[in-house]
């Protein structure tokens, strides 16, 4: 076990505190590596929980710039970073919250040869993005590289969240649940989002990653979660893996 002086035991202390987490759950947090793809509105909360909690490494994945219509909801950001990129932005929040948690910017859009490359130095993703592009292809890409993949998403006044983990041979992969054939992914532009339900489902996003990497608890594999904000309905529907899937079939 590794020897932390004062400041590291008193910055996670409530952690340390935890039944079944405890130093070492720790320690595994600050030996890891998440890319975090988007870093919208469901990616701020989640990286800013992520980088909070000890994890030693943030891949941060976008290819937008920050607009004043982000700041109802984007909490990474602030007016004054208003046309800077993202990643930069984003990066410069993390450090000063955490400066322990080592920040790589990969700003665009990830083709497979990038997404596999960044993978490799990843022990989970982060996906956050606001397109089927983007998610099919990090779906493709975690499969192949038999990598987990936290999903969520949230429009209007609904918001999902998933855990596909291609380690497990009978977990489903994102392509079993939508098939790519479906429709176009709607978007908050057109059809707004209310600002906490993105943080509500980012913070799911977080929580499910730190389980991943610690070993605490049990991961919502296999799970689609739904959260109805109006209704304030929480709904769980077993996702079961597609023998005919073109993505995971062969794995």
């Amino acid at each position: 076990m590794v020897e932390h002086d004062q400041d590291w035991t008193l910055r996670y202390s409530r952690h340390l505190a935890l039944p079944e987490f405890g130093m070492a759950a720790q320690e595994r947090l600050a030996a890891s590596s998440i890319l975090v793809v988007g870093l919208g509105g469901l990616g701020s909360p989640a990286a800013l929980y992520l980088a909070a909690a000890g994890v030693g490494t943030l891949l941060l994945n976008d290819f937008d710039t920050v607009d004043l219509s982000n700041l109802q909801r984007q909490i990474l950001f602030r007016e004054t970073d208003a046309g800077r990129p993202k990643t930069d932005a984003a990066a410069a929040a993390l450090a000063a919250l955490n400066p322990a948690c080592k920040l790589e910017r990969l700003e665009g859009r990830l083709d497979q040869v990038g997404l596999r490359e960044a993978l490799s130095r990843s022990d989970l993703v982060l996906d956050g993005s606001d397109n089927f592009g983007t998610r099919f292809a990090v779906n493709q890409a975690c499969v192949i590289a038999g990598k987990p993949v936290v999903s969520g998403a949230a429009l209007r006044y609904e918001g999902q969240l998933s855990v596909f983990d291609p380690r497990d041979g009978a977990c489903p992969c994102y392509a079993c649940l939508y098939p790519e054939s479906g429709e176009e992914l709607e978007d908050c532009r057109r059809n707004g989002v209310l600002a906490p339900l993105t943080g509500v489902i980012g913070s799911l996003m977080a929580v499910e990653a730190l389980k991943l990497l610690t070993g605490t608890g049990t991961p919502m594999t296999g799970k689609l979660l739904r959260y109805d904000v109006l209704e304030g309905d929480i709904r769980y529907t077993t996702v079961r893996r597609d023998p005919a899937c073109p993505v995971c079939k062969q794995r």
